[in-house]
């Protein structure tokens, strides 16, 4: 008798302990929706619906993507967006803003502003003809105006509130702007522009914040100087890493943690927190062998030199056959694996204070 009473005791504490425990599914409800402002690292189709020669909607991009679709990622498959949705418990992929085939319901678990080619510096956008941030912000005031109307101020407003705001940006600044175009090094040193640009992505968080946002990832951005096509364009040391591109990523992404602990003491109520993507990809490159790649200056497009988007599909028939073993997808984008890294390591280190 009394052994059934103890074993019905602790029975009873067990299911306590599992009510007021924070599950999976409840850890996943802290975050109504990911939200993502940006470049190529996590545009998901914006670009298939403007006029520019930046686009990744044909094949070989997509071949490992559900399906084997080309959606408009600049990837063989998923985008570090798509695992962070994925691992707060929300849809697997996160649709993007321009695709016409989405409803408000779909956008409102996750949505993509992001555009390839963009940097937070309206030139680099200038470049490519690609959407702009302000562009993105004013899209995204569109986007809560829709909510509203289809949801209701009060769930539209929950939503708003509740949702990680994703920035991926500046990799086309310093890769592409700053040190291809003479302009912006006419009129600042390194620091100066590092300095404007990071100002920028405070005014962007600001005006998030201005419109009911209060969970925010600021992401830090690649070794530039490391990807396939900078190392093609490297004439001093062929083949090799460019470091003055690299250099100026790393005072970027100094300079951005900064911007992240300032937004943090001005902004009541808000969670700015830093993710970085410098570290885990320069890491893989040092040693690739050590995490099962073996190619980190070629991308597995073409002849993984030069390739990145239409010339892509000029030299499909070389594409790589195994994508798990290469860094880079083109000579500039990362692969679905390298993503799906660095959305675990930020899930469990920047992320995990809102899971």
């Amino acid at each position: 008798m009394f052994s059934q009473r103890l074993q019905y005791m602790w029975l009873l504490l067990l299911f306590v302990h599992l009510l007021l425990s924070p599950s999976t599914a409840a850890a996943a409800g802290k975050v109504s929706a990911v939200i993502v402002f940006g470049d190529s690292t996590v545009d998901s189709g914006n670009n298939d619906y403007i006029l520019t020669v930046v686009k990744g909607n044909f094949p070989p991009y997509g071949r490992d993507f559900d399906g084997g679709v080309a959606t408009g990622r600049f990837s063989n498959g998923r985008l570090v967006t798509d695992f962070i949705s994925e691992g707060f418990g929300l849809p697997p992929s996160v649709p993007a803003y321009l695709d016409p085939s989405c409803t408000i319901d779909q956008l409102a678990m996750g949505v993509s502003f992001a555009s390839g080619g963009t940097g937070l510096d309206d030139l680099t956008a200038d470049i490519f003809n690609v959407i702009h941030v302000k562009q993105q912000l004013e899209s995204f005031r569109e986007y809560k105006e829709r909510l509203t109307t289809a949801m209701g101020e009060s769930k539209a407003d929950e939503i708003i509130a509740d949702a990680l705001y994703h920035f991926s940006i500046g990799n086309n600044d310093i890769g592409v702007n700053y040190f291809v175009l003479p302009q912006r090094r006419a009129q600042f040193t390194p620091p100066e522009y590092v300095a404007f640009l990071t100002d920028i992505a405070g005014a962007a968080v600001r005006e998030v914040f201005r419109l009911g946002g209060r969970k925010i990832q600021l992401t830090g951005i690649l070794p530039v100087g490391c990807v396939p096509a900078m190392r093609t364009l490297n004439l001093l040391r062929p083949g090799e890493c460019v470091e003055d591109f690299n250099q100026l990523a790393l005072l970027f992404n100094a300079e951005l943690q900064k911007t992240a602990r300032k937004l943090n003491s001005e902004l009541p109520g808000v969670k700015v927190v830093y993710s970085d993507m410098y570290n885990l990809v320069s890491t893989i490159i040092a040693s690739p062998l050590k995490y099962g790649f073996e190619n980190v200056a070629q991308g597995c497009c073409g002849t993984g030199l030069i390739e990145v988007s239409f010339l892509c599909v000029l030299d499909e028939p070389l594409t790589c056959e195994d994508t798990n073993k290469y860094v880079f997808f083109d000579s500039v984008h990362p692969t679905e694996r390298i993503y799906k890294m660095e959305a675990s390591q930020m899930l469990n280190t920047s992320l995990a204070v809102f899971l």
